[in-house]
């Protein structure tokens, strides 16, 4: 029954958005299509079709090279290589446009190497356009497709690339006709990853001036008031989205690899010299550019700040504490959510097992919509419930709540847990195909309830993914902006909607304090991901 009312709320959102997007006037949708949908639809058919190029370019590129071949700091790199995953879009966007502003430190230093006085003389291409867009989120999301693409060729038989080059094959050749072919279906879930990462950014297209899907339901919404209309642009969101998902399944489903000879890693060749230096080069260039140069540039702002301003403001701190209570209370919402879904999944009978099943599927929908799509979707049924509180309230007697929902964090804590629950799902779902069902039979059989047979048989067994899935739900809660700035209730900031504010007054102090914490929380998944890196890798 809990399985079924946690699939029933994740698929509240969709529902309610076809609704009031089909709902709606359609003079609205004449509008749009006349006005908004062009233009966001190029700029952003074209984001993606550039931030999928280079992030698959880059995660394969720099997978195959510490896989394939052992240099120096090549050991250090493999971690490395995932500490953009640390940086949310809209932070590196926020950081870069500073850094690389006509006044900034980069194009000074440019000038004075060339010998020029002013930005008038001398200034780099505009940073606020498409190409920027897309270097930008290219070098902050590549990370998806290298943790993908590195366990493939971790894993492949070396007796494959040897046969290669036995063939007459070079390095090269081989990769290219062997190792890639294979990594094919790795790539694939790491390019559509990265492209719902970028369908769901507003911050970074925003800041840099791109009119995406994303900015456009936002500014349909806030700025013009037409909610009709951010929900039937919604709704053509939602239709990239299910595309990017049947197309990512469509390019793997004849990709079936198997092999009975005995795994053995690849063993990666030796370089000295120049191509040793080469390897360097190309190997740390992703990590200056999506982790280094932002991190060291918010930390250089923070420490002046703290130089000048002497502390941080109240409104800062409060907006801190606002950000770690909602976050956890999503994460203890979540984790919950999930022990329910996959132990219904577990526990059921073999009648009931197909529909505990879909259940489970249903429950893990939320994280392939974007942020603003689901925020615009929840309207509908919080509002439906603050009607149906503000109902039952006057029949009892007592004077109606007002917006009990909508009013309060509780919107915000029910989109946290409709977008994150796949990932808290998914841990859950793998500690528990590692527990023995003697176990729960052992249990039974000594007379303990289902309920007692997880609580003291599962739960201290599944303390590890439990503790893995609440560490990611807690920084994807935190690093969360576009259903935070729809959702949140008046005069409520957490450190993402303060980033934001800064960045859009143009004002960048307190701003680096917030998104310094925000990639400094963001690192802590990173490490974990990073140790299990290194244990794959010797």
């Amino acid at each position: 029954m809990g399985a079924a009312l946690i699939a029933v709320m994740v698929m509240a959102p969709v529902v309610a958005l076809i609704w009031m997007a089909t709902g709606g006037d359609f003079a609205h949708w004449s509008h749009l299509t006349q006005h908004v949908l062009p233009v966001a639809l190029r700029n952003t058919a074209l984001l993606l079709l550039g931030v999928g190029v280079l992030v698959a370019c880059l995660g394969t590129g720099s997978a195959w090279l510490v896989t394939a071949y052992d240099f120096p700091t090549r050991r250090i790199l493999l971690w490395a290589l995932l500490l953009p995953l640390a940086v949310p879009t809209y932070i590196i966007a926020f950081a870069y446009l500073d850094i690389l502003h006509p006044l900034g430190p980069v194009q000074g230093l440019l000038r004075d190497i060339l010998g020029y006085d002013s930005p008038r003389q001398f200034r780099l291409p505009d940073l606020r356009a498409l190409p920027g867009a897309i270097v930008l989120l290219g070098f902050v999301l590549y990370p998806y497709v290298y943790l993908s693409t590195r366990v493939m060729f971790a894993t492949q038989a070396n007796s494959l690339m040897e046969a290669g080059r036995i063939l007459g094959q070079s390095r090269r050749g081989v990769f290219f006709r062997v190792a890639l072919p294979l990594a094919r279906p790795a790539i694939a879930v790491g390019v559509s990853l990265a492209l719902l990462e970028t369908l769901n950014d507003i911050g970074a297209s925003e800041f840099l001036g791109v009119q995406t899907l994303t900015v456009s339901v936002y500014t349909t919404w806030i700025t013009r008031s037409d909610l009709a209309g951010a929900a039937q642009i919604a709704l053509s969101m939602l239709a990239i989205v299910v595309m990017l998902i049947l197309l990512e399944r469509h390019g793997r489903r004849h990709q079936r690899y198997a092999s009975t000879q005995r795994m053995r890693p690849v063993q990666p060749e030796k370089l000295s010299g120049t191509r040793a230096l080469v390897a360097v080069v190309l190997g740390w260039l992703p990590v200056l550019i999506g982790f280094v140069a932002p991190a060291l540039y918010l930390l250089e702002e923070t420490i002046k700040h703290f130089g000048t301003a002497g502390g941080i403001s109240a409104q800062l701190l409060q907006s801190g504490y606002n950000t770690v209570s909602v976050a956890l209370i999503a994460t203890f919402m979540t984790v919950a959510g999930a022990i329910v879904v996959t132990w219904a999944v577990r526990s059921s009978h073999t009648i009931k097992t197909r529909f505990m099943t879909l259940c489970s599927r249903i429950s893990t929908v939320g994280y392939a919509l974007p942020g603003t799509v689901l925020a615009i979707g929840l309207l509908l049924p919080l509002i439906a419930v603050d009607d149906l509180i503000g109902w039952l309230a006057q029949l009892l007697g007592y004077p109606p709540p007002g917006l009990l929902l909508m009013g309060s964090t509780t919107a915000l804590v029910c989109a946290y847990v409709i977008r994150f629950m796949a990932i808290s799902v998914g841990s859950l779902e793998s500690g528990l195909a590692r527990i023995p069902p003697s176990l729960e039979q052992a249990s039974r059989l000594l007379g303990e309830s289902p309920a007692g047979t997880l609580r003291r048989v599962h739960l201290p067994l599944l303390r590890p993914a439990i503790g893995a899935a609440a560490l990611l739900i807690f920084v994807d809660a935190m690093k969360e902006l576009p259903a935070t700035l729809l959702l949140r209730p008046v005069n409520f900031e957490t450190l993402a909607t303060w980033l934001y504010a800064e960045a859009a007054r143009g004002t960048y102090e307190e701003g680096a304090i917030a998104a310094l914490a925000i990639v400094v929380a963001g690192l802590l998944p990173v490490i974990l991901l990073a140790r299990h890196q290194l244990k794959s890798a010797y």
